[in-house]
């Protein structure tokens, strides 16, 4: 077999250079080609994203509504605050008695946020009214799940 051999000052400089850049050119596509393969892959299973909110043990949260009133979340998606919610709880039994709300009025809209009033079952909202618990938006998309009568969780795909 016959060896390639520059014979020009010009060629023995060049051909390393254009052979190193097409060296790191074939590896940069072998690399753009496996890391498009693996985002493809990870957009087809939208599973990744949490379907519930763990917010601990039931007896202990239950503990902290009757101590200082219902439990307010906000949102932790963005700043508009819209998805901001409310838990609380009501009756002797950690397990049972849970209901989550919208963190605004129930005659407001989503823009109308409230203020929890410490250690108290009442909310002020954006118009300064004392409002309860039960005066607030109840969700149709969110709901509380006690799992195995020990732990609270937010679902967050409920209908």
């Amino acid at each position: 077999m016959r060896r390639i051999e520059f014979t020009s000052p010009l060629a023995r400089a060049v051909a390393p250079v254009v052979g190193g850049i097409l060296g790191f050119a074939l590896l940069f596509g072998l690399t753009w080609i496996f890391a498009s393969m693996a985002t493809d892959n990870r957009q087809g299973k939208p599973e990744t994203i949490p379907q519930t909110f763990e917010i601990g043990a039931v007896a202990d949260i239950a503990k902290l509504v009757d101590e200082g009133g219902p439990i307010l979340y906000p949102d932790l998606r963005d700043a508009t605050g819209k998805r901001s919610i409310v838990i609380d709880h009501t009756g002797t039994e950690p397990a049972k008695g849970w209901q989550v709300y919208y963190a605004y009025p129930a005659d407001r809209g989503e823009t109308c946020l409230v203020e929890h009033i410490a250690n108290t079952r009442e909310f002020k909202d954006c118009d300064g009214r004392i409002l309860t618990v039960a005066d607030l938006q109840l969700p149709l998309d969110v709901r509380p799940i006690v799992e195995n009568l020990r732990t609270l969780l937010i679902d967050l795909r409920a209908n």
